[in-house]
């Protein structure tokens, strides 16, 4: 297409739409593969509300660059990118995107597997690196072990020398978080994942909770934490939790926080820090990606409901 773009709609159709050429410090990308990412459907939930509607949902792809703004360096035609965050709207066949927001690509890395990893890896660099710095000796709880960054976060911690331990829905996922490198995998289905952190600790409490999950774990999860341990809450896919008073935190000196990717990639020297190290942990093989669910781009409201529903693990591409 020359002067259109193909996006896809409220998971109900396609639309053509003008993109346009780009502008200053703007680049014409046409994607080669587009990252499904649990943010995707708070969106289009409403649970984050979109600043225009309607909207093309994704904020996760890697593509070719076809265009080039008046004046631009460091970008030329033919140069593979990545992109994660904002601006939304990765659900398409091509977009405009501020070159700034763009990493470059290793010729080493697969363009499907990087449109799995840069939005999860970065995701999980920032929680493990910044938001709270695991090392050697602290002990971890993971919910969503499984799951897409879930299962970076095990992979990650376990090479940082941490203990892992890691909650998943069912026995299947529990084998890969084991492989993943979770010392100790809880199937809450089937037992109280408080009262077995508290064994496995025996009693002392975890340093630190990374949770996706919100509504359904999050009171556990501040029960799990040891005197001082940070309760990181960065996803609500049970729900948002609800209402937690400041005085919950008192008795152990609890540290919460609700960090967004956007607030650690705020210039252009984080966002290149933080995906070279994605990068380089994959060339190295510390971070293993399971693109376990390709989609057709036109079968992304199958893909959205597989993903609300558990039935996916490891990371879902779209495939425009």
């Amino acid at each position: 297409m020359n002067s259109e773009g193909l996006r896809f709609l409220s998971g109900k159709m396609w639309e053509d739409v003008e993109i346009g050429e780009p502008g200053d410090g703007e680049i014409r990308v046409r994607n080669k593969a587009i990252g499904l990412n649990f943010i995707d459907v708070y969106f289009r939930k409403g649970v984050y509300k979109a600043a225009t509607m309607p909207f093309t949902p994704g904020m996760e792809a890697v593509g070719e660059v076809i265009a080039v703004g008046p004046g631009l360096t460091g970008r030329k035609v033919g140069d593979l990118v990545g992109y994660a965050d904002n601006p939304m709207g990765s659900y398409a066949e091509e977009q405009i995107l501020p070159a700034n927001k763009v990493v470059p690509l290793p010729p080493s890395i697969d363009p499907i597997v990087a449109a799995s990893i840069i939005l999860k890896g970065m995701t999980a660099q920032f929680l493990l690196r910044r938001c709270f710095k695991v090392e050697p000796g602290h002990t971890i709880l993971v919910h969503a072990a499984a799951g897409g960054v879930g299962a970076l976060l095990c992979q990650w911690a376990n090479a940082l020398g941490a203990t892992v331990i890691g909650t998943v829905s069912t026995k299947e996922k529990a084998v890969q978080a084991k492989d993943d490198g979770c010392h100790h995998v809880i199937t809450y289905k089937e037992e109280d994942f408080v009262s077995r952190v508290n064994e496995i600790t025996s009693g002392k409490g975890v340093d630190v909770v990374y949770d996706s999950v919100g509504k359904d774990t999050f009171q556990g999860s501040l029960a799990c934490l040891k005197i001082r341990g940070y309760m990181v809450s960065f996803g609500q896919s049970s729900g948002t939790p609800d209402p937690v008073p400041l005085s919950a935190l008192a008795p152990k000196s609890l540290f919460l926080t609700r960090p967004s990717l956007m607030q650690y990639t705020t210039n252009r020297d984080e966002l290149l820090e933080t995906a070279g190290e994605v990068f380089a942990n994959v060339a190295s093989g510390v971070l293993r990606v399971r693109v376990n669910h390709t989609y057709p781009l036109s079968q992304a409201a199958q893909a959205h409901a597989d993903l609300e529903s558990r039935k996916t693990s490891g990371s879902v591409v779209l495939l425009p």
